[in-house]
């Protein structure tokens, strides 16, 4: 899977901003797949400026076409790409010690908690003045000579964040902001319950999760009391056994909606946990 936060920040030919691990980027895809998975260890926000993109998380799809905006968690999601029109965005990166200080810096009323905070995955931002004269004011800099200071772009990320904060329309948001406000580190429940359909490295988990690999492991170990391989493996599997009762999906589609590298893997394992092949359990459970 790739890491769409370290393809922009490592990038060399991309028109963007740094601001220690917070990026902000006028991106025009290079890329020529149609489908591809991707993942980023901080969340991010997507404004679209031409052309159109599906991203699709564990919890919903978005299709965004030109003049939409939505916020992704950290996490992975599966994106589709449409070729009919070239496809240029503007993407801020925002590290959770960003928001933290914007939070701690702008809020001046109780944030009410949403029952959804840690389950939801991404959200779009409905356009309104403000946000459309904030791109507009981002695109400035793009097109502009100068870069702009770090001072200024700390300003610009905050003024975003605070937008989000602020806005009646975004109370999902503002709860998610204050949570990361008062964690020092990503909950594992929280990384896990949401990315565990796809197929990341335990690596890659412990960089979502803002952890070395020993300690991810170490206190995913404590929080579930069994082993990250096993208990994904597990929780795959309990997944397959849903979408092929409950979705018109091939066999080899379930399995990598599931996160499994190969078909024959997800057979042999899903044989090993319920006795019966897949093929065999869609059989029996959609005959009348």
């Amino acid at each position: 899977m790739r890491n769409f936060y370290e393809i922009i920040k490592d990038g060399l030919y991309f028109n963007k901003f740094e601001l220690d691990d917070s990026v902000c980027v006028e991106y025009k895809c290079p890329l020529e797949d149609d489908y591809m998975g991707i993942c980023s260890q901080t969340d991010y926000v997507v404004h679209v400026l031409s052309g159109k993109k599906t991203w699709k998380t564990l919890e919903d799809e978005w299709v965004l076409e030109a003049g939409q905006t939505l916020f992704i968690k950290k996490g992975a999601t599966l994106i589709r790409q449409f070729f009919e029109n070239d496809f240029c965005m503007l993407g801020f990166f925002v590290s959770d010690d960003l928001i933290r200080e914007a939070v701690t810096e702008l809020v001046d009323r109780p944030i009410k908690d949403h029952k959804r905070t840690f389950q939801f995955t991404g959200e779009e931002l409905f356009s309104n003045n403000f946000l459309d004269s904030y791109f507009q004011s981002m695109l400035m800099f793009f097109r502009g000579k100068e870069k702009p200071s770090n001072s200024l772009l700390k300003l610009k990320f905050k003024e975003l964040i605070g937008h989000v904060i602020h806005n009646n329309e975004n109370p999902l948001l503002a709860s998610y902001f204050k949570s990361v406000a008062t964690s020092s580190i990503p909950s594992i429940p929280n990384i896990m319950e949401t990315n565990f359909c796809y197929n990341l490295t335990m690596k890659e988990f412990a960089k979502l999760s803002h952890r070395s690999l020993s300690t991810f492991k170490r206190d995913f170990q404590n929080h579930y009391n069994t082993s990250p391989g096993r208990w994904l493996l597990n929780k795959r599997l309990e997944r397959a056994r849903k979408l092929i009762v409950t979705d018109s999906l091939t066999i080899s589609q379930v399995a990598f909606e599931c996160g499994f590298e190969d078909v024959s893997h997800f057979s042999r394992s899903f044989k090993e946990k319920f006795g019966i092949t897949p093929s065999k359990y869609e059989e029996v459970s959609t005959t009348p």
